[in-house]
């Protein structure tokens, strides 16, 4: 019988973990994440070294932030359709609805800001709803449901206002907006950003935001996986009619009064940021940071043309071009064909 020498033999081998490998940076994705940020920061000095004594002041950089406020929440109110593959074109008019009922009802009527506020907020969420019913119920496009709806909401305003401009809103509303501030910037500008947080956090880590995600991605994909389509699309435009009036609410609150036209002019814009959003922070997605960086983006040149004394007509020039561009790079970065808004 053989026998084996125990105390001379090697104990075997420890196996030893593989360390995990680090992922090597992508510098083009990278790049290509924050370009749009770039090419902001290189706006500003290009502009800075033309004008260092007025574009570079903090009073000016103060004044961009705090009044493009209500821009921001109208770009983030129509990322939410956006996302599921909607268009929601009512969403200017929705905002001016609702600064419109606030004048109406607080100046003309006496009632008290706060339930004012409210009321208005609801019929965002109310005008959102009628713009599901016709989409989803009667399957009509996106695009024409919400241009004729938004065009009734135009004329509802201009019966409501007697097509005049109502000054005169409640201080505490004003306060709140414009007049109180947070690092010289009014708050309104730290309620975007707030809502811009909450949107990202909703899209990039909550179940309902994930389904909106895929329903943009690919409806009947999305069907056969268990999701409510419908339900999902119909949620997306009572949210977007709900940020909107938020946006309505800080328009009047900004101005101290309502126009039954001015809010209407920040339809294209929106677009144009929400679009060039698209393009950078989550190329190939719409995503709240992105459109934050896009909206000032869009301002910085407005206004650095501006000052270098460009006439009116370069502003309709730039945000309409940047429309277009926006669209065109959006679709070059999801490297695939237009989706289906159907």
């Amino acid at each position: 019988m053989t026998t084996i020498d125990l105390s001379t033999s090697e104990p075997p081998a420890k196996a030893v973990p593989a360390r995990p490998q680090r992922r090597a940076l992508d510098w083009k994705a990278e790049t290509e994440r924050f370009a749009l940020l770039g090419a902001w920061m290189l706006l500003i000095a290009i502009f800075g070294m033309l004008m260092p004594d007025s574009f570079l002041s903090w009073r000016n950089f103060s004044t961009m932030f705090g009044s493009q406020a209500v821009l921001v929440v109208l770009t983030l109110a129509l990322l939410v359709p956006l996302t599921s593959g909607d268009f929601d074109l009512s969403g200017a008019s929705v905002l001016t609805m609702s600064s419109m009922l606030i004048a109406v009802l607080n100046v003309r009527e006496g009632w008290p800001i706060a339930p004012v506020i409210l009321i208005a907020l609801a019929s965002g969420a109310v005008i959102g709803a009628v713009n599901a019913v016709f989409v989803l119920y009667f399957r009509i496009h996106s695009l024409i449901v919400t241009l004729g709806i938004g065009t009734f909401v135009n004329g509802l305003i201009l019966w409501i206002s007697q097509s005049q401009t109502i000054s005169g809103i409640s201080m505490d509303l004003v306060g709140w907006v414009i007049i109180n501030r947070f690092l010289g910037i009014p708050l309104a500008f730290f309620y975007a950003l707030l809502l811009a947080g909450i949107l990202w956090y909703v899209l990039e880590f909550t179940i309902p935001g994930r389904k909106l995600l895929f329903v943009g991605r690919g409806r009947e994909v999305s069907r056969l996986n268990g999701i409510a389509v419908d339900r999902v699309r119909a949620v997306s435009f009572i949210v977007s009619g709900l940020i909107s009036a938020f946006a309505g609410v800080l328009y009047a609150g900004m101005t101290g009064s309502a126009d039954p036209l001015s809010g209407l002019s920040l339809l294209l814009p929106a677009f144009a940021a929400a679009f060039l959003g698209a393009t950078t922070i989550s190329p190939g997605r719409f995503n709240a940071f992105g459109a934050v960086i896009a909206v000032y983006f869009l301002v910085t040149g407005i206004t650095g043309l501006t000052m270098l004394g460009a006439d009116a007509y370069v502003q309709n020039l730039f945000y309409g071009g940047a429309l277009v561009i926006a669209v065109a790079l959006s679709q070059l970065v999801r490297n695939r064909q237009p989706q289906d808004f159907s």
